[in-house]
C-alpha cells in the first residue's frame, strides 16, 4: 500500500503517526515535509475534500497566528490561499493513502486509512 504522510519533524504526533506507518508491513511510503515543499492549494482542496474536511477545519491554531487573521471564520478561498502561503498554517499530520485521507490527530487515526 502507498501511503504519504505531509510531516512535520518538530510535532509530536506528526513523529508518532509517521513511527506507525513506518513500523507497518507492505507500506510503501512517501514523507513530504510539508514546511519545506508545501502541498499546492489544488492538491490541499484535494486532500481536505477527500478528508471530508473542509479547510477551516483542517487549520492549525496552535502556535499560529490563525484567529488574528480571522481565518476561523473566513471563506474555503481564503483559508487555502493562508496555507499556501504560510504552510504552519495547515494541521498536521495529513496522511493520504488509496483508502483515504485522515488528519491523524491523535495519530491512531491513521489506521483507519491502513
Amino acid at each position: 500500500m502507498k501511503a504519504t504522510i505531509w510531516h512535520n519533524p518538530n510535532c509530536g504526533t506528526s513523529r508518532g503517526t509517521l513511527a506507525i506507518l513506518e513500523a507497518r508491513d507492505g507500506v510503501d511510503l512517501t514523507v513530504i515535509r510539508y514546511l519545506e515543499t508545501p502541498p499546492t492549494r489544488e492538491k490541499l482542496a484535494q486532500l481536505f475534500r477527500d478528508a471530508g474536511m473542509s479547510p477551516a477545519e483542517s487549520l492549525r491554531m496552535r502556535g499560529t497566528d490563525a484567529e488574528a487573521r480571522g481565518l476561523p471564520a473566513a471563506d474555503d478561498d481564503a483559508v487555502l490561499d493562508a496555507m499556501v502561503s504560510d504552510p504552519i498554517l495547515i494541521e498536521r499530520p495529513l496522511v493520504e493513502t488509496e483508502k483515504g485521507v485522515a488528519l491523524c490527530r491523535p495519530k491512531e487515526k491513521v489506521e483507519d486509512i491502513l
